[in-house]
């Protein structure tokens, strides 16, 4: 979103602001519901609105649970089902992002330019932009993650997700923290209980859902934080009739 902001206060001649939805069924979307609210009733019709960029929506064919309940077709692993992307080396980044982004890019002009939002101290995803058409104005004009930050605060075009948050990602990620699931669980049980029980599905080649736990331990744990405070607000009752 900084980019975006950045390449509208530059004038930068901009044919269209590209955003790639990702699914997690076939109508429900990847993004934290807040972020997806938030995306398509402030951000997109302002940025088009105000700053007069086109918002072009692309996605893959494909969603989560369809790719989650596919057998993997080789190695150690075959037959079973993917199940749940693993922390490192995300097949949904891989086959519900980039793939279609790739897709689209490929039928633009061949000298086309695209601007990517990565800030000057993100040093790792730097290196990516290092070949090819891709540009980062943040890093050209020294906006480090903090300025980003501030900026689109400043445009009223942060998202609420940071509000619980440090970084915008699917919401059922492996690498969500624990404060996020917790969030997901409060705020949105429908998608928690879906995602509890994809977890009983037969067959997944793996069981831990992150590096630590499964989805079941962390309603565990859930269940206990609820109780012990529960208890604590029965015993402080007491406390104050007394």
């Amino acid at each position: 979103m900084a980019s975006t902001i950045l390449a509208h206060i530059l004038k930068k001649p901009v044919s269209e602001l590209v955003y790639c939805r990702v699914m997690f069924d076939e109508e429900i979307s990847a993004e934290v519901p807040e972020h997806e609210r938030f995306l398509h009733e402030v951000a997109f019709p302002k940025i088009e609105k105000d700053f007069g960029f086109k918002v072009v929506t692309v996605r893959d064919e494909r969603n989560y649970v369809e790719l989650f309940n596919t057998p993997i077709c080789r190695g150690r692993r075959k037959g079973l089902l993917r199940g749940s992307p693993v922390c490192f080396g995300c097949w949904v980044q891989r086959d519900l992002k980039v793939r279609p982004l790739e897709k689209y890019n490929k039928a633009q002009p061949a000298d086309s330019k695209y601007y990517v939002g990565i800030a000057k101290d993100e040093e790792d995803r730097l290196l990516s932009l290092s070949k090819g058409n891709k540009i980062s104005l943040l890093e050209e004009y020294g906006f480090t993650e903090a300025d980003c930050f501030d900026l689109c605060k400043d445009y009223g075009l942060l998202s609420p997700i940071y509000e619980f948050a440090p970084r915008n990602g699917c919401f059922f990620c492996p690498n969500a923290k624990e404060k996020e699931f917790r969030h997901l669980r409060d705020h949105h049980p429908d998608l928690w209980h879906r995602m509890l029980e994809m977890e009983q599905t037969p067959g997944l080649c793996k069981k831990n859902y992150n590096r630590e736990m499964t989805l079941a331990d962390m309603e565990y744990n859930f269940e206990m934080d609820d109780r012990q405070c529960d208890i604590f607000d029965f015993l402080e009752g007491d406390k104050n009739d007394e």
